[in-house]
């Protein structure tokens, strides 16, 4: 047998809109460029991608969690600097009308050019925010406009001294948030990796100054530690140190967490020393003290941030991307192909599919018996139209761990057949073993 890995992007494509996965925004209007829409297994893997790092985060005792509004006072786009910095320089081709970031540009004769036409007729390059404008109220003014934030860790950084008060947090301490972020991006595409409406799920963590270089290593190994326990493969994996042109205006040091996708190696996730910038920024725009008072040594001081930045759409294609393989055998000279989507259990939509071998009563009353039994304790789906082969490629196509058929012997006694995905093995287990069995092959799952 030969496994193959996912050779290309419009592959996966493909496959999730097939499976459920993921739809074109509008598909029915001719889409929306760069947007998307989660089906009912994409949906459900999100939720599993999202849930696994909200645990990861709040399941200590020195991290919260707080959900801050996406419209925020303009101010605070103005302290952060996003409303003079947040911009892409933009040029256009003035042979094919292609716009395209001058840092796009390809070289012809050691000048810019188009990437499209090669072109060396090119305009001068402009700036162009990346916020998303609107306006609240009745009236349609300056006075009225505010932006979709394009960024959750500001929600966290003006919540500060709210969370640090309310939940009595002594530094050092976290903020964890996940939520929705919007990007006016010129050049977004590759699927769910660049999109103008995405997820994102950040942690700030304060920490006091003169302890911050060891926090941000520390938080580095953390969020390595996170990616293997989903089952992501090592080797595809590495860090990125930023250079000094690379750093932000903000960053004292700063890392990414980096996926080898079909397209190369790309940002999942960024590990920034943020300084005290913003909460320096904050005191200073809105005139409210920031500081925090230590009392075990009476000093006064603005924290400093260590910051841990994931995207949730991006995680989810590197999943995909990662759990993707086809298993190629050749038998009397014919080949067959295995797609098999690998899910870690912790991220796979269902956990369990339950294949009554027959449509016939006595199997569908004891198979929707069995279903009943384990459905409230993990994630099942019950399947009885098909063959038995065909409904055991969907499910290896959309990554179930575990199939229990239920067959005529069964009714006879009392145990049912537990096929591995990954194996292909078929366990014969009793029916009052099952939940057992399943929760034990389950948890014990080596990626």
């Amino acid at each position: 047998m030969e496994t193959l890995p996912l050779k290309d992007m419009q592959t996966l494509v493909s496959l999730s809109k097939r499976r459920g996965f993921v739809f074109q925004s509008s598909e029915i209007y001719g889409g929306l460029s760069s947007c998307w829409d989660y089906g009912p297994l994409g949906s459900q893997l999100k939720f599993n991608v999202k849930q696994a790092w909200w645990k990861a985060m709040t399941n200590r005792q020195d991290i919260v969690g707080i959900d801050a509004a996406i419209l925020m006072h303009p101010q605070v786009w103005v302290a952060s600097g996003h409303v003079d910095g947040f911009s892409d320089p933009l040029v256009d081709c003035k042979n094919c009308k292609n716009r395209f970031r001058e840092d796009h540009a390809d070289t012809k004769d050691g000048k810019p050019a188009c990437p499209q036409c090669g072109s060396s007729d090119i305009t001068e390059s402009r700036e162009f925010n990346l916020m998303f404008e609107t306006h609240m109220g009745p009236l349609k003014d300056d006075g009225s406009k505010v932006y979709l934030r394009p960024e959750t860790a500001q929600g966290i950084f003006v919540n500060f001294e709210n969370v640090q008060t309310s939940m009595r947090k002594k530094i050092p301490f976290g903020i964890a948030q996940i939520g929705k972020s919007f990007r006016n991006e010129i050049t977004p595409g590759n699927f769910i990796f660049r999109t103008r409406e995405f997820e994102q799920m950040e942690m700030q963590y304060f920490v006091k100054p003169g302890t911050d270089e060891d926090w941000f290593e520390s938080w580095k190994e953390t969020r390595w530690a996170f990616y293997k326990s989903l089952g992501l493969n090592e080797s595809k994996l590495r860090f990125h140190p930023h250079g000094p042109d690379e750093l932000a205006h903000y960053a004292k040091a700063a890392f990414d967490v980096q996926y080898q996708f079909p397209i190369g190696w790309q940002e999942l996730e960024g590990i920034h020393n943020r300084s005290d910038f913003d909460l320096s920024q904050h005191q200073k725009f809105s005139g409210k003290k920031l500081e925090y008072f230590d009392e075990t040594d009476k000093s006064k001081f603005i924290p400093y941030v260590i910051e841990t930045a994931v995207g949730c759409d991006r995680l989810c294609l590197a999943v995909l991307c990662d759990a993707y393989r086809e298993e190629v055998t050749e038998k009397d000279g014919k080949s067959d192909t295995r797609v098999v989507l690998g899910f870690h259990p912790s991220v796979a939509p269902i956990k369990v599919a339950l294949l009554p071998l027959s449509k016939k009563a006595p199997l569908q009353e004891m198979s929707q018996a069995i279903y009943a039994d384990i459905s409230d304790d993990m994630a099942c789906e019950y399947d009885e139209a098909g063959s038995i082969g065909k409904r055991y490629r969907r499910q290896d196509e959309i990554g179930t761990p575990l199939c229990v058929t239920i067959d005529f012997d069964s009714l006879d006694d009392d145990s049912v057949t537990v096929r591995h995905r990954d194996t292909m093995q078929q366990d014969r287990v009793s029916r009052d073993q099952l939940k057992t069995y399943l929760k034990d092959k389950l948890s014990s799952f080596s990626a």
